[in-house]
């Protein structure tokens, strides 16, 4: 109990610092909801088949992230990406990347 109280006295002016701002929320729930799917994941990872297997995952679970937080619909990304990457010159390969990716034209109907 004495440690306990002695780490509250002297955590006292971080712990409070919510009241001086209002943008800083009082608990983190909101941090910790984000990071539930990577812990919960984690087991799943852990048999992922392979290094390689694993690796793979990691590609496709950063890739949903990024797509999540751009605003991007994954499914129409990949969908026009995948298409679009076989023909693409290499010295416009940025515009395929989720900060610069508009969806291609579509073709006219003949």
């Amino acid at each position: 109990m004495g440690k306990a109280l002695t780490c509250l006295i002297n955590q006292r002016v971080p712990a409070r610092r919510y009241l001086d701002d209002g943008r800083i929320p009082i608990d983190d729930n909101a941090r910790e909801r984000a990071i539930r799917p990577i812990a919960i994941g984690r087991r799943n990872w852990l048999f992922a088949g392979s290094v390689r297997g694993g690796q793979a995952a990691a590609v496709v679970y950063s890739l949903i992230e990024c797509c999540r937080r751009a605003n991007v619909e994954l499914v129409a990304y990949l969908a026009d990406v995948l298409v679009r990457i076989r023909t693409q010159p290499a010295s416009q390969l940025a515009e395929l990347l989720l900060a610069t990716w508009r969806p291609a034209a579509p073709a006219p109907a003949p």
